[in-house]
């Protein structure tokens, strides 16, 4: 009986081994055009909120919430961006984008319906879940289809978006929060038109293969990674505001927490398809990028937050005015991310950007911290332009080094769990820095004076002077003490990239020539040449042969002796293959002719 089962498994490790599609400049272009479009209206609608939310929360509810509302939506996006990842691995990575921009289209016109501090609230968690989704997903998609050597010339675009995102954000929130047939709630309807814009784009360019991979759902994971980074998240967004640090609700929260990230660790270690598989946290590159994005994410969502109330509360600027000042930082973390990523694609070295740019992070914020009532527009600009270069260094290039030092198999897993770390560190820096800020605030005014309702920036600008003074000092000490318990966290960042490796990046400076399609000629050659290797191995009577022990090693080890395995070989693969060879160099056959029927002349 013939035996051809080992046809069917040469053709599964030919493909298998077959390499990856290789994308021209234009493709990833034309990819990374959809990637960014749908990114800028994430980011652009966050970044016009961040202006106007000192008069939002001062109209629904109060300052004393500014903490909460901010940090709902990084709350969420926390939570979500490891699911993203793992769930983009089952259901495909476009068709997850498009629902993570459906849902913070929706998110974002709920939040500008809302007519309380609660649904407010809501509508910014699940704009959070949304804003998971884009951010993780892009790095994914990117990191899918494009060398780490040849990442950062792309990463700098990824930078552009921030920067125009962050210019054009506070600026039109400030403008949409100014005018008066407007007001705050257009912040969250003006990305709407452009996330449409952005799915029709989405579809049309985003053309990814179709990779088979593991279908199996970590619902148990899933669960207990939510539960906990939920419970951790709400412990300090609600502690020392909501409740005391030292009262039922913290223990009970604290305790939810670490159970569920022990039965989270257990179920990750049995899980047959984990959402973030145990072997990357063996990977010190994986450790460390995360630590390092963790303490990024404390200074650069605590800087996002706390400097426009800065401007707005004690200087006394407008939301217009406020966006106008955060141009240097702005401008400067998108050179340095531009600049650094065409120089990581040009000479393929990548650690010394991280390492600086935390350092100058560190100094950035302790900068920030020497800010005070009267001090200069010049100065506060030359403070942020450090920390803005420090950013722009650092945020990019450590999701490079996470994805370089990673397998190709668990590359939507690590670029998530960075992802996740760094939207944790902003959730820490938001609460943590929020809770600090109240506290300091209230610890500042005089004793057995009575505390003024502190609403919007408009409101406390109009507080009778003496109180005025007081509310404006208690606010820039509060402040003080939130960037300066920013520069050691600062320092852990900076001593976690220094201990990275640098690993070489994966991926020439540039693709190899394309080789020169086969003439006929050597189709023909190629061809007879196989039928002469399955001849000669059907003549080979029973003395030892190289070439039979060749041949018989390209099928699967079985019970049939070496001879049979050779002709088996010979019969279903050289000859076939060698057949088609010959068949594909044959010229094309004339055209038949309607008049003389197809007979020459």
């Amino acid at each position: 009986m013939r035996n051809t089962r080992g046809c069917g498994d040469l053709a599964g490790q030919a493909a298998a081994a077959s390499p990856q599609k290789q994308y021209t400049h234009r493709e990833v272009l034309e990819v990374m055009a959809g990637l960014m479009l749908a990114m800028l209206t994430s980011m652009l609608s966050t970044s016009v909120v961040g202006t106007a939310l000192p008069t939002i929360v001062g109209e629904l509810g109060g300052q004393d919430q500014y903490s909460w509302v901010a940090s709902a939506t990084i709350l969420t996006m926390t939570v979500s961006t490891p699911l993203w990842g793992k769930l983009s691995d089952v259901f495909g990575r476009k068709r997850l984008f498009q629902v993570a921009l459906a849902v913070f289209v929706g998110a974002s016109l709920a939040a500008g319906l809302s007519q309380n501090m609660g649904q407010l609230i809501a509508g910014r968690a699940l704009q959070g879940v949304g804003a998971g989704g884009l951010g993780a997903l892009a790095q994914v998609i990117l990191g899918d289809i494009v060398s780490p050597r040849e990442r950062g010339r792309y990463s700098g675009y990824m930078g552009a978006v921030f920067g125009v995102s962050t210019v054009a954000g506070p600026l039109l929130g400030g403008f949409l929060v100014d005018a008066e047939m407007l007001g705050w709630r257009w912040c969250f309807y003006v990305g709407v038109p452009l996330a449409v814009v952005a799915a029709v784009v989405v579809q049309k360019v985003l053309k990814l293969p179709h990779v088979k991979r593991d279908t199996r759902i970590d619902i148990w994971g899933a669960t207990t990674i939510t539960a906990g980074a939920t419970s951790l998240m709400l412990l300090l967004t609600l502690g020392g505001t909501e409740f005391a640090w030292n009262s039922p609700w913290t223990y009970a929260l604290a305790a939810v927490s670490l159970v569920s990230l022990a039965l989270a660790v257990l179920a990750e270690r049995t899980a047959g398809n984990p959402i973030l598989p145990p072997r990357l946290f063996r990977n010190r590159t994986f450790i460390l990028t995360s630590l390092g994005s963790l303490f990024v994410g404390v200074a650069m969502f605590g800087a996002m937050i706390y400097l426009p109330q800065y401007l707005q509360v004690v200087q006394g600027m407008s939301p217009t005015d406020s966006g106008l000042m955060t141009l240097p930082m702005v401008i400067t973390l998108f050179l340095s991310g531009v600049i650094s990523g065409k120089t990581v694609t040009r000479t393929g070295r990548w650690k010394i950007f991280p390492v600086v740019g935390m350092l100058l992070v560190t100094i950035g914020l302790f900068l920030l911290s020497r800010l005070h009532v009267d001090s200069s527009p010049w100065i506060i600009g030359l403070d942020m332009a450090v920390l803005g270069t420090g950013l722009g260094l650092t945020m990019q290039m450590l999701i490079l080094a996470a994805q370089n030092g990673a397998e190709v198999r668990d590359m939507a897993s690590t670029t998530s769990g960075v992802s996740f770390f760094r939207s944790l560190g902003g959730a820490i820096g938001v609460a943590g820095f929020g809770a600090i800020l109240t506290n300091r605030l209230y610890a500042e005014m005089p004793a057995g004076s009575a505390r003024p309702s502190l609403g919007s920036p408009d409101e406390i600008q109009a507080l009778p002077e003496p109180v005025k003074h007081l509310v404006l000092e208690a606010f820039t000490r509060g402040l003080e003490t939130v960037f300066l318990v920013g520069v050691p966290i600062a320092l852990l960042g900076f001593l976690a990239v220094v201990f990275l490796k640098e690993l070489p990046l994966r991926g020439g400076a540039a693709p190899p020539p394309a080789a020169p399609p086969p003439s006929r000629d050597d189709l023909v050659l190629a061809g007879l040449l196989l039928e002469l290797v399955a001849q000669r191995v059907e003549r080979v009577n029973g003395r030892p042969s190289a070439l039979l022990t060749a041949v018989a090693k390209m099928a699967p080890p079985d019970d049939r002796t070496e001879k049979e395995r050779a002709r088996a070989v010979a019969r279903d693969v050289l000859r076939p293959t060698s057949r088609a060879l010959i068949a594909q160099a044959a010229p094309p056959a004339p055209a038949k002719d309607l008049v003389t029927g197809g007979i020459p002349q």
